[in-house]
């Protein structure tokens, strides 16, 4: 499974509203429903924050990736978000991230979620990946940065 294949450049957003976690997670999932990825946003923003209330999903390298599983969804989708200013998911690193991957998949999807969250790890600690992240002024730049890492891999 390939990222490219999952996200769509109407589903990234490059300039997040939000200043904290919970209205970021909001942001993300209120884009997935404007664009029909989702079909209850009020379902798949409750899984998504009752499994950030677990364990952070603040994984370090100004990165977070809050997921949840979900009825409001009939398959596994996926939102990307840069933070105008890093916002703080209390990283395990301690820093605040600046980008923000949103997952959800229905209850019986585990095996892709989890193969989504792995690739999504695996980019982002590639250092190249994130400087021409950081660089892209659109979202069919970042789609398309996110596209050509994958075939690299």
């Amino acid at each position: 499974m390939r990222l490219s294949e999952l996200l769509k450049p109407a589903d990234i957003k490059l300039e997040l509203a939000a200043d904290n976690k919970t209205d970021a997670i909001s942001e993300l999932v209120d884009l997935l429903a404007a664009n029909g990825q989702i079909s209850d946003a009020k379902k798949v923003l409750g899984a998504v924050l009752e499994r950030e209330g677990q364990r952070t999903t603040g994984i370090g390298n100004g990165l977070a990736i809050p997921h949840g599983k979900s009825n409001g969804t009939a398959d596994l989708v996926m939102a990307l978000g840069k933070a105008k200013s890093p916002i703080d998911f209390q990283a395990i690193d301690g820093r605040p991230v600046t980008w923000i991957w949103l997952l959800t998949s229905p209850p019986d999807k585990t095996g892709p979620h989890i193969h989504a969250l792995a690739r999504i790890s695996r980019l982002m600690t590639i250092d190249k990946f994130r400087q021409a992240l950081a660089e892209a002024k659109t979202p069919e730049d970042v789609f398309e940065i996110i596209r050509k890492q994958e075939e690299a891999l």
